[in-house]
């Protein structure tokens, strides 16, 4: 590969929560994918022109939290209940603090935006997810939040060339669901970071070969790269390189992460296990 080829990494969301046995969300494989994907930091130190990492950065009192929701014994969702538009028009769920249910509450109390009813709503018109709700997970300020270590130490490597990592937060709007690192699920006009990050997708169209790691596969790292394709121009999608082995889906998810690959290879997107990229 010639000298002049610009290689670029996006990690996504490689933190303690998602990478480490026991956290509140570990997703199966994660910590070995971490070490994986750190070795080829490693490897590929001195070759690397820049890299972007995404972090999922929550609130406890979150939509996809369960504190955010009662249900007719007043009592919080168990983690991975799906609550669903028709959910909430039969009275299935309700939101802990009332003023939240629906635009008409939440006027009332002196804020013009839209609620839970509306949100719910557009979520079912643009056909991404259902509202999962997930154990409380990547609290700001929190262990969890933080890049696990191997990855953690294999940037700070990089970082000790006089080199600066790009990470990129997304999550904190308790709204809504931000599974994607350019758009949430259903952005809110009344905050740019939901709004699609055109700034991080034109930086990585400059690049020739763009390295793409991290978790979850089924959720987080499926909808990045979908929403940067889909912005990216076709030919640009040729760019990218998943490196299969450092990335995970959430158990019970696999068949959406294979279905993420199979969609994107079709579209383009290499594929490459980590010890074999740029070899």
């Amino acid at each position: 590969m010639s000298k002049d080829c610009r290689i670029e990494f996006l990690i996504i969301d490689p933190q303690n929560d998602f990478c480490v046995p026991g956290s509140s969300l570990y997703v199966p494989g994660a910590d070995e994918d971490s070490i994986r994907l750190a070795n080829t930091i490693k490897r590929l130190s001195n070759r690397l022109d820049d890299i972007h990492v995404t972090l999922d950065t929550h609130h406890l009192v979150d939509i996809a939290h369960p504190i955010f929701w009662l249900d007719k014994n007043g009592k919080h969702p168990n983690p991975f209940t799906i609550i669903t538009f028709d959910d909430l028009r039969k009275g299935a769920w309700r939101t802990t603090n009332p003023a939240y249910m629906s635009r008409k509450t939440m006027e009332s109390a002196g804020w013009p935006r839209n609620g839970a009813f509306e949100y719910l709503e557009e979520l079912e018109i643009n056909n991404r997810y259902p509202l999962c709700i997930w154990p409380p997970h990547c609290l700001i300020g929190s262990w969890g939040h933080n890049v696990v270590n191997p990855v953690s130490e294999a940037l700070n490597e990089w970082e000790s060339q006089f080199a600066m990592v790009d990470y990129v937060t997304k999550g904190s709007n308790f709204w809504t669901e931000h599974y994607s690192a350019v758009q949430a699920d259903v952005p809110d006009t009344e905050d740019p970071g939901t709004m699609l990050n055109t700034n991080l997708i034109e930086l990585l169209e400059e690049t020739d070969v763009l390295a793409l790691s991290g978790q979850a596969l089924s959720h987080c790292v499926a909808n990045t790269v979908i929403d940067i394709a889909n912005n990216f121009g076709e030919e640009n999608i040729k760019k990218m390189t998943l490196l299969i082995d450092t990335s995970s889906s959430v158990p019970g998810f696999e068949k959406m992460g294979q279905d993420f690959v199979d969609k994107m290879t079709k579209r383009g997107m290499n594929i490459s296990k980590a010890e074999d990229f740029l070899k």
